[in-house]
Order: structure tokens, then sequence, then C-alpha cells
């Protein structure tokens, strides 16, 4: 059984609008798994109901302007290949910023500002953790408006997309 566990929600009012953070154990304690395959794993393990709702936030949303992400053709042969390097996109996701544990990936648009870090903690004792954090910035009213409706929708995809993440490296 992969146990999920939210964090305390760290929002800081003045600084950051929106925070979560969830964390699971790793099939392994071998440093072998990259933060690559880490990547790979957040963007190929998303539940259909998620996928769904995604396809229906960028019909919905590129009427009004805001930002929303290339479908790609062949997406499992573009994943296989993409190296996560500061700078690239995939899809909505602009690499920020990248190490040997972690990831931080993200969009900047005129509503709000997002970032999703991944991160390996190799420092336990046991099992590596894999840690989801989210943090999100809105620029302005229509940030906080667009945000009413996603994050109930979030705080159920993320723990989701976390143990099929695990699932998916433990094969």
């Amino acid at each position: 059984m992969i146990v999920v566990k939210k964090t305390q929600n760290m929002a800081n009012a003045k600084t950051i609008d929106y925070q979560d953070s969830y964390s699971a154990n790793l099939p392994t304690k071998e440093p072998s798994l990259t933060i690559e395959e880490v990547g790979r794993g957040f963007f190929s393990t998303a539940p259909s109901w998620l996928k769904k709702l995604f396809m229906l936030r960028n019909k919905l949303v590129k009427f009004i302007g805001l930002k929303v992400g290339k479908e790609a053709e062949d997406r499992e042969a573009m994943l296989a290949a993409y190296n996560f390097e500061v700078g690239e996109a995939f899809g909505l996701f602009k690499v920020f910023q990248k190490s040997d544990n972690a990831l931080i990936i993200g969009a900047d648009d005129k509503h709000l500002d997002f970032r999703v870090s991944l991160l390996i903690d190799r420092s336990a004792t046991e099992k590596e953790k894999l840690t989801i954090t989210t943090t999100v910035y809105f620029h302005n009213w229509t940030g906080r408006l667009y945000f009413i409706p996603v994050k109930p929708f979030h705080s159920l995809a993320v723990p989701a997309m976390l143990r099929s993440i695990v699932k998916k490296l433990k094969k």
C-alpha cells in the first residue's frame, strides 16, 4: 500500500497565495532513480479523469487568453526523449530549475504563476521519499477566481498522481 501524506498548508498571505505538499516513500533506497525518471512519471501517470478535465480547461481558457499547452501527437515518444533541461517546456510546464534530486516546473501567466517541485529526499534512512509541492501566486482577482474550481480537483489529483508515480517506479 502506498501511503501519501499531506503536510501542513504553508501558504504565507504576503508572498504565497496557495501551497501544498504531498510525499510518499519510493520503492528503493538505491540512488539509481533519476529526477528525469520522476519527471517522466509525473507527466505520464495522470488519472484519465484529470486528463479529461485538463482538456476541458484548455478548451475553455484559450478563449479568454490564458496559456494552454501544446498537445503532442506522440506524447510518449516525446516524453521518453525529453531531458527536463532548464528553459525547456513540456505542454504547459516549463522547467525552471533542475538538480540531481529536484525538478521545479510550472508556468507564468497573466492571472497567476505556479510552480511544482518534485523532490527526491535521499536522506531518509530506510527508503527514499518523493515530495510534490505546489506553489501558486495570484496576480489579480482573475487568478483567485480561476483557482476556486481548480483547488478541490488539485487536492485530489496530486495525491493520485503521486501514488501512480510510485507504482510506475516500482516496475
